[in-house]
């Protein structure tokens, strides 16, 4: 019943993080203005606003000018259920397990929006610093672990900003890093870091090598979903790798 609710809920959010990824990015109001279509501004009602049904029933269209809605919104509704459905499973209905899915739902349009803008909104690295403060007050016999991560990987990061005046890594990335470090503690922003330079890189590769050309690396993806799997399954990895050197 906890994991049905949870997905259920994935895809209720999930379709609030549509309307954030398309208007933080044009600096749009997403909390006061009603969804309306993006063609011909119609305000959509709210039984065409049920996650993934209505797309489906509306045939992918606007009920009133009939232009083509993005199949973004029903995997991006689809995407955030099932993260929550696999956070519940994982890790159980508790705290952490809840200010995980909101990390996640955060993480989602980091990546979308870093994806085709190159910009990670600073608002969305301010909820994760939120989500960190809640978790570390939460734990807060281990703060040191929590605070040395704030800074563990984002002061690597601001040297490297410092030493290629920009051109390294972005201002965006070094704040998510501090942010993510504040939630993961430094053992496991680490192993984030580590594993979003692995994503990166591999994907990019093949990107540039698929296509014949030269891409912009838009890091915020690749560390979104490091620090995901880093939330998830950190302790497990970093125990697993740590007991490998032990006889």
């Amino acid at each position: 019943m906890y994991n049905t609710f949870a997905f259920l809920f994935g895809l209720l959010i999930g379709s609030f993080l549509n309307v954030c990824i398309f208007r933080i990015p044009r600096k749009e109001n997403i909390t006061t203005t009603r969804s309306h279509c993006t063609s011909c501004g119609n305000v959509i009602k709210w039984y065409d606003l049920v996650p993934v049904i209505s797309y489906l029933l509306l045939g992918g269209k606007c009920r009133n000018c009939k232009s083509k809605i993005s199949v973004q919104y029903p995997l991006i509704e689809i995407l955030n259920g099932s993260l929550y459905l696999l956070i519940a499973g994982v890790m159980g209905i508790n705290i952490k397990s809840v200010l995980m899915m909101a990390l996640t739902s955060a993480l989602i349009v980091i990546a979308v929006i870093d994806w085709r803008t190159y910009e990670i909104p600073f608002g969305l690295n301010v909820f994760i610093t939120v989500l960190g403060l809640i978790n570390l007050f939460f734990d807060r016999t281990n703060w040191l672990l929590y605070v040395v991560g704030a800074v563990c990987v984002s002061g690597f990061l601001l040297i490297l900003y410092a030493a290629t005046k920009g051109r390294g890594i972005g201002g965006g990335d070094i704040k998510l890093m501090a942010a993510a470090g504040l939630f993961l503690g430094w053992k496991n922003c680490i192993l984030a870091f580590i594993i979003g330079c692995v994503l990166g890189s591999v994907i990019h590769l093949i990107r540039m090598k698929v296509s014949k050309q030269d891409h912009v690396l838009a890091f915020g993806p690749y560390l979104a979903a490091g620090i995901f799997i880093a939330g998830i399954w950190g302790d497990m990895i970093v125990n697993a790798y740590i007991s490998s050197f032990t006889v």
